[in-house]
């Protein structure tokens, strides 16, 4: 059974000699805080600051925190597998967990809406994750969309607060309120989330990537005072806030969702993103 984890583990299994955590130019309070906690535990720290970076590591074993358009283009030269829920994750799971309709399909199917949804891209952000008043509302060109973009379509729901829970091998390690209602509030991890997600998992996590952040959170119904717990979306940890988590335990959590494709676990190749640059 899941539980939450009381103490982080090293380099998620593996000799922090000679390993090398890479963060791309744009710098955020969790790319500072991660490369802090690696440094801590004897990691090189690198900057993607130019073609030459990569040239420099090669051939060692490498970690990426960063976003997925220079992750495609690193991922095949430093033998990176870069670990990612499938596209129809959340379309799929049972409607106990999500409390709404939920749809994958493509943007050209998405035009055709009539009524309000809440429309994103399964894992990147090439279109602004939204609720659309209808499909005429959706982008319809730009860079990394066209017609066969796929798309995740749901019902409109409010959630009182979200939060990222960061998990491996099943386990919550940590996690963070990072929302109330749409607004941006970093607080501790609560009970009620961690119980929420160790639930799912025990359900549903044979269906995720061995390390994966979870976003999950009571919906709002004004007809119902009663909680009701749900998910969010599941994100890539590799490029993911960690808000008020323990930034060991999330570097944890990413060592193992983007390391050395050597290492990758075999129940993981399903969860491989493409190194294509797209």
């Amino acid at each position: 059974m899941p539980r939450t984890a009381t103490a982080p583990s090293g380099t998620a299994g593996t000799d922090a000699v000679g390993r090398v955590l890479l963060t791309s130019a744009q710098r955020t309070s969790t790319t500072t805080l991660l490369a802090e906690a690696a440094a801590r535990r004897g990691l090189t720290t690198a900057v993607l600051d130019g073609p030459g970076a990569v040239g420099r590591l090669a051939g060692r074993p490498v970690h990426w925190y960063g976003g997925p358009l220079a992750a495609a283009r690193i991922a095949a030269p430093l033998g990176l597998a870069l670990l990612e829920p499938e596209d129809d994750w959340l379309a799929r799971l049972p409607e106990e967990f999500t409390r709404r309709r939920i749809e994958l399909t493509t943007l050209a199917e998405a035009w055709t809406l009539r009524n309000p949804a809440f429309v994103k891209p399964p894992a990147d952000k090439s279109i602004p994750p939204a609720v659309y008043p209808d499909g005429s509302r959706l982008p319809r060109a730009g860079e990394r969309i066209g017609p066969d973009t796929p798309v995740l379509v749901s019902e409109p729901v409010t959630f009182a607060a979200e939060y990222r829970l960061f998990v491996r091998d099943g386990e919550v390690l940590t996690g963070s309120r990072y929302a109330r209602f749409g607004r941006l509030d970093p607080a501790p991890l609560t009970d009620g989330a961690a119980a929420f997600a160790r639930r799912l998992l025990d359900v549903v996590g044979d269906t995720l990537p061995s390390a994966v952040a979870l976003d999950v959170g009571p919906v709002a119904d004004p007809y119902d005072p009663a909680e009701h717990w749900a998910v969010v979306e599941a994100n890539l940890p590799w490029f993911a806030h960690c808000y008020a988590a323990d930034p060991e335990r999330v570097l944890d959590v990413v060592l193992r969702a983007a390391g050395p494709a050597a290492e990758l676990a075999e129940a993981d190749r399903r969860f491989v993103r493409p190194p294509t640059d797209g």
